[in-house]
């Protein structure tokens, strides 16, 4: 506990103190995402696990047992679920697909006539990229065979003996992204190189000092705060033992300690759990600005089961309007404020940056640390494209779809659940 002796007071580029955070979470939102979470239309969340590392050649996959995901059956995932596409997620979006789907026949039936098949996948090819241009993540197409429903309840995240060299060097590349080199650097550098990435470390270390920019600054906590939860669940839920093939699981404080003492990790266990609560707050300030939204009764949260889904939402909108409440949120009004080429030269910069840590959780070996690390990356690449898209949500048609901005299911799904993390 001497980590959590010295994690007190006002958090960096922030107005919020530690201690607000704890009360406000413990009281007020946590007990009610753990309900959320629980809900079928949260809990499941379909992924590709059998995406190549972009990066470098596959390490082989991790063989052991902990590390396995369990796909979900068909017959188990909610017809509303598996009917709707991946940004259709109400009731009237997927009654009115069938209509949708033969006019979008018609009309590529008509250009089929013109175009040759090369043509056609060039357009494909467009769209795709159109609709990528406000996302912050590397995102898993959801009609590849290779993508599967996992329930996620029963896919819980916890250490599951994943660790040594590939472990290592997925995060030695994840560290070195946040370095926002020139281009014509290659990444990720040799991750075997620790003078390298000790380095890029160093940088991301001293950027409060060194007088960087807000941005470069945000960005390397977003990180550290990512890391941080996810070895803190770890620490959390650990294989404590294993007799006659029962294996008792639960926290580790032998472990914790080695990954956050300050004596430890020389000083530096309290700035990572820092950067967590760091996390929190932004993820919190997107929940807050994404609530108009979802407070559209054109969005159902549909599963198909009318009770659940109106219950589910009711809950979701109760946790918005507790997250308004807070009253010490993040500004992220503060970013990207300077002249108007640079600051949208340097926010394409991050989102890039970004995209490419998404990517690079297609190179983690465990299964299961690979599917919530795709997971939690998601969701706060969600949260940053709901921070950049303020005056797209605030003029969202009541009793349409959204024209100018919108989510998919999978990114409702990470966006929740991360922030449950």
């Amino acid at each position: 506990f001497s980590c959590f002796s010295v994690l007190t007071g006002v958090l960096d580029d922030c107005l919020c103190d530690i201690e607000s955070i704890d009360d406000f979470n413990t009281f007020k939102i946590f007990p009610k995402i753990q309900k959320l979470q629980e809900r079928d239309y949260f809990r499941y969340y379909k992924v590709n696990l059998k995406r190549p590392c972009p990066f470098w050649a596959d390490d082989g996959h991790c063989s052991i047992k902990d590390c396995h995901v369990e796909p979900c059956p068909e017959s188990k995932i909610p017809v509303g679920i598996k009917a709707g596409s991946s940004n259709k997620y109400s009731k009237a979006a997927n009654n009115s697909k069938e209509l949708e789907d033969c006019e979008q026949a018609n009309k590529l039936g008509a250009v089929n006539s013109t175009l040759s098949n090369q043509s056609k996948e060039a357009f494909i090819d467009w769209a795709r990229y159109d609709d990528s241009q406000d996302h912050f993540c590397e995102l898993d197409d959801e009609r590849s065979p290779d993508a599967q429903y996992v329930d996620l309840l029963l896919n819980p995240e916890r250490y599951t003996g994943y660790k040594g060299p590939s472990a290592w060097r997925v995060w030695n590349s994840i560290y070195e992204e946040n370095c926002f080199k020139p281009r014509s650097v290659y990444r990720p550098l040799n991750p075997l190189a620790p003078s390298r990435g000790g380095f890029c470390l160093l940088v991301s270390f001293l950027f409060s000092s060194t007088g960087l920019c807000l941005e470069k600054r945000v960005f390397y906590k977003l990180i550290s705060g990512l890391h941080a939860s996810i070895n803190l669940h770890l620490c959390a839920n650990y294989l404590l033992e294993e007799t006659w093939g029962k294996p008792r699981w639960g926290p580790n404080v032998k472990e914790f300690t080695r990954r956050f003492d300050p004596i430890e990790t020389k000083g530096e266990g309290p700035r990572r759990l820092k950067n967590l609560y760091f996390l929190y707050l932004i993820e919190l300030r997107a929940l807050s600005k994404v609530a108009p939204y979802f407070e559209r009764s054109v969005v159902d949260l549909y599963t198909g089961n009318g009770h659940e889904d109106a219950e589910s939402k009711a809950l979701l909108l109760e946790i918005f309007r507790d997250t308004k409440s807070f009253h010490m949120h993040f500004d992220e009004k503060s970013m990207f404020a300077g002249d108007k080429k640079g600051a949208k030269s340097l926010k394409e910069e991050f989102r890039l940056h970004f995209k490419n840590i998404s990517r690079i959780m297609d190179c983690v070996g465990c299964d299961k640390c690979r599917l919530w690390g795709k997971l939690q990356t998601q969701g706060l690449g969600t949260a940053l494209k709901i921070l950049f898209s303020e005056k797209e949500i605030q003029n969202l048609p009541e009793n349409s779809p959204s024209k100018g901005f919108q989510l998919t299911r999978q990114e409702i799904v990470a966006l929740v659940n991360a922030f449950g993390r």
